[in-house]
């Protein structure tokens, strides 16, 4: 069990994840809550082997996640490239293609999780997803 109490951050160094979906490929909302968790986990995971305090951090802060939108597959390519840059893992999420959209297609991008003052900078001027 992971007290929360252990970390007690100030809010600029609390960690985040950020989850940015494609708002171009008019998913419903199951399948859009499928794969936000895949980019989530995906995205914790590769933070776990890269970045081992950040992910302890995350989870005992209360795994706090921000889900927003970006217009299409251009836009989740530079926040990868730009999330490479400075430090922050992060997983891209390309669909098998059994439901709603083509194999291959990138539905979204899991950001993190990141403090706060290292994640805000990249993702603070994406749009909440509706």
């Amino acid at each position: 069990m992971i007290h929360l109490s252990r970390w007690r951050s100030t809010p600029i160094e609390v960690p985040k994840q950020v989850i940015a979906v494609r708002s171009d490929l008019d998913m419903s909302v199951g399948k859009t809550a499928a794969q936000v968790a895949h980019a989530s986990l995906s995205a914790y995971k590769r933070c776990l082997e890269e970045k081992p305090n950040w992910a302890k951090r995350w989870l005992a802060e209360g795994q706090m996640k921000i889900v927003c939108q970006v217009d299409g597959e251009e836009e989740i390519q530079k926040l990868e490239d730009q999330a490479r840059e400075r430090g922050i893992p992060s997983s891209k999420v390309e669909d098998r293609g059994l439901t709603e959209v083509p194999p291959g297609t990138v539905t979204c991008i899991g950001l993190g999780p990141a403090p706060y003052s290292v994640i805000d900078p990249l993702t603070r001027s994406l749009r909440l997803l509706k």
